[in-house]
């Protein structure tokens, strides 16, 4: 299959997040006496499960979740401010990609997150600051859909953005929430592995790589 065109998921793919996002659920919990545990998030995260059922499982009525929500994205943004948050060698991978390929970013990020990641203010956060954005045609956030993955709404957005067929497309997640999107809009997808989505299986993936250093190889084979 030829394409001419990738589609990125964003956290966990080019930035080292997810483990972020999960510590700022957790310390929220917490607070509650609730001890999520790595492998239940995953889990139920795969599955379309809210975290904070947990929460309503101890008591909590939706007033309190929304607080929880709140403190919970304060401390994200924090942690995504003090943290590094690179992976390696994903800067120069994008770069030579861009040269064979146009590229997207697909993501359910909140619009005030991935600017925060990317310091798309122009205020550089640090020497570790990923700058994969300008290698990108376009980036689709949460803000810019109604359903959010595994709805394939982002990625069919995506591709009447670019203007080209699903066949034209490959897809490159690391959660089977993205998967299933990706599959859902009858584009391929490339499950990438790491150690926060390790145990996911990806069965209805079209392939499957280690890390992106193993999918650039096999695009430029």
């Amino acid at each position: 299959m030829t394409y001419t065109h990738l589609l990125f998921d964003h956290d966990g793919v080019l930035v080292n997040t997810e483990p972020l996002y999960l510590q700022a659920i957790q310390e929220q919990l917490a607070t509650l006496g609730i001890a999520l545990r790595e492998t239940d998030y995953i889990q139920n995260m795969a599955a379309g499960i809210d975290p904070w059922v947990l929460a309503r499982a101890a008591g909590c009525d939706e007033a309190t979740v929304d607080q929880l929500r709140y403190a919970r994205d304060a401390r994200y943004q924090q942690l995504l401010s003090t943290r590094p948050i690179t992976i390696a060698g994903v800067d120069d991978l994008i770069a030579e990609l861009a040269e064979y390929f146009q590229l997207a970013i697909v993501t359910t990020s909140r619009d005030v997150d991935f600017d925060l990641i990317h310091a798309l203010d122009g205020q550089p956060r640090t020497s570790t600051t990923p700058d994969v954005v300008r290698h990108m045609d376009f980036i689709l956030t949460r803000s810019q859909y109604e359903k959010s993955k595994p709805d394939p709404q982002p990625y069919l957005l995506a591709l009447s953005r670019f203007g080209i067929e699903p066949s034209q497309a490959l897809v490159i997640e690391d959660s089977e929430r993205g998967l299933r999107s990706a599959v859902s809009a009858g584009i391929d997808c490339a499950a990438i592995y790491h150690p926060f989505t390790a145990r996911q299986r990806f069965t209805e993936a079209t392939y499957h790589f280690a890390d992106l250093g193993e999918l650039k190889q096999f695009l430029l084979r």
